[in-house]
């Protein structure tokens, strides 16, 4: 399944926003500085799919606020 996720690093708090069936908004605490912010998306997902982390695989988006996440 493809997810569009949306990030809002340096956010006071972490959170998950569910859009739609298909599109999320996240708000992480982590600086978009040397992928924290990726790393803790990867997490946040994993934790709201409850699927291990290796089963959330990043598609495109790695430098820009709106990505596309696979989750298998």
């Amino acid at each position: 399944m493809y997810i569009k996720v949306k990030v809002f690093p340096q956010s006071k708090k972490d959170q998950v926003i569910r859009k739609s069936v298909d599109s999320y908004l996240l708000k992480v605490a982590e600086k978009a500085e040397g992928g924290a912010a990726n790393r803790k998306v990867k997490s946040m997902l994993a934790l709201h799919f409850k699927v291990p982390e290796a089963k959330v695989r990043l598609v495109k988006g790695g430098k820009k606020p709106n990505k596309i996440f696979e989750i298998y």
